[in-house]
């Protein structure tokens, strides 16, 4: 699930944060920061037990992390673009699991 946090950084950047990013999707969602002029500020693995265990890295084993995202552009609309192709993508992904277990 998606929970984003929208601010601007100074008066040249937007930033955007994802939270609760897939780990297959996160090729996915580079390259398409790449392709519009987003670069990613960080990315980070989140322990869901401890809240004191972070990474900026990926761990060995990383199953009981979330996986937060932050992104950001000299453009907002590129920002809201890629928010949107996101959007968009997992919920196609959520609709077609739900197929599955029909």
């Amino acid at each position: 699930m998606l929970v984003e946090k929208r601010y601007r950084e100074n008066e040249n950047y937007a930033c955007q944060e994802f939270k609760g990013v897939l780990k297959e999707t996160i090729p996915w969602l580079e390259y398409l920061a790449d392709e519009y002029h987003c670069a990613v500020v960080k990315k980070e693995w989140r322990s869901k037990y401890n809240n004191y265990v972070v990474y900026d890295y990926e761990p060995f084993c990383s199953e009981g992390f979330e996986i937060n995202m932050t992104l950001s552009s000299s453009s907002p609309e590129f920002l809201n673009f890629v928010k949107y192709l996101y959007d968009k993508k997992m919920s196609v992904i959520n609709y077609l699991n739900n197929c599955i277990d029909i």
